[in-house]
């Protein structure tokens, strides 16, 4: 039985049903793999190294059978791990350009019984076909805002309600601004975010509208991909206009409970950017447990540099609404009439 090669659409598809194998190394599977891909590596770290030191002093041939002797130590590594991940015999399988590495451990395993698909192109392949899918024109909505105006929680209720939502920010495990990593697990790469965004996007319906927060090009250390942020910028932004003490007070609510010198540090930070004299007041405050001045101060700065970004970067329909003190819920519901006004869902 030989393997069978699938372009990386039909091997998506597959992959439904079908366990992946990614059979890269440890250290490139962490830097980014497909979302459910088990890792069988062929080479670990130290091994790839080697055969990579030995193609670049010796030669391609050299490297070659260096690898031979490695994966041929393996075989039984390869067939208990491949046990535990496929009962049903059957698995997708790539390496990082469908080369040598995936043909030779892909043969191994049709030999061993298994009925094996090959990515064509490999993991390269994907990454290109994943980050194309995002020109793919469906229709978006955004959530935009001030700082404190409680788009996530807005969002959140928005989903509640049956539409169609992808939080950037729980993907990106931060929550935008300087202070957005406090309590949050450590970011993934910008490519496993990448992954990640498109296994939710995969699993959306096009003719229905995405909801997503209006996020700029980066949300921590993670970047949106150019190809995602396109499509962001001509879609209809919904930009809430929240009363200044409720996002005052959400902040103090969402912030306040941190150290004080973790707060201190992220102050310290941004005192090159908001300047040394408001910085010096928001320490200040910060130091007489002022933590309401604390966010007014830090808002002053926020406020000014959306403005910005939005300017640098306009998206192709703004809706401006003026949002009451009320609850997410109802915000979520004034937001989805205003969309029903502007005829831009049915």
């Amino acid at each position: 039985m030989h393997p069978e090669i699938l372009t990386p659409e039909k091997f998506l598809k597959q992959a439904l049903n079908i366990p992946v194998v990614d059979v890269r190394s440890p250290g490139e599977f962490q830097k980014g793999h497909i979302p459910g891909a088990h890792n069988i590596p062929i080479f670990d770290n130290e091994e790839r190294a080697r055969v990579g030191t030995t193609y670049v002093k010796i030669g391609k041939e050299p490297a070659i059978e260096l690898g031979k002797v490695i994966a041929g130590e393996k075989t039984t590594y390869y067939l208990e791990a491949i046990a535990g991940v496929a009962p049903e015999k059957q698995i997708l399988l790539h390496c990082w350009r469908g080369g040598m590495r995936s043909a030779k451990i892909a043969q191994f395993y049709a030999d061993a019984g298994y009925r094996v698909f090959i990515l064509e192109g490999g993991y390269k392949a994907y990454r290109g076909y994943i980050r194309k899918q995002f020109s793919s024109g469906r229709q978006i909505f955004l959530i935009g805002g001030y700082t404190g105006s409680g788009k996530t929680a807005i969002l959140r209720e928005i989903s509640r309600m049956h539409q169609q939502v992808i939080d950037l920010e729980a993907l990106a495990c931060h929550k935008g601004s300087n202070f957005g990593h406090l309590g949050q697990k450590s970011q993934p790469t910008t490519e496993q975010f990448e992954n990640d965004l498109y296994a939710q996007w995969a699993k959306l319906d096009p003719s229905v509208p995405l909801w997503l927060e209006h996020e700029s090009m980066s949300i921590g250390n993670v970047y949106l991909p150019d190809t995602f942020r396109t499509a962001m910028l001509g879609g209809v932004l919904f930009f809430i206009d929240v009363p200044r003490a409720d996002r005052i007070s959400r902040l103090v609510n969402e912030y306040a409970c941190f150290s004080k010198n973790e707060l201190l540090g992220i102050l310290e930070h941004l005192s090159v950017y908001m300047g040394s004299y408001q910085a010096h007041q928001a320490i200040s405050a910060l130091n007489n447990d002022d933590f309401e001045k604390v966010a007014d101060l830090t808002l002053a700065y926020y406020d000014k540099l959306y403005e910005n970004s939005l300017s640098r970067r306009p998206v192709r329909k703004l809706v401006k609404i003026n949002l009451p003190s009320v609850s997410a819920t109802e915000h979520a519901e004034i937001i989805l009439k205003h969309a029903e006004d502007e005829q831009v869902i049915s």
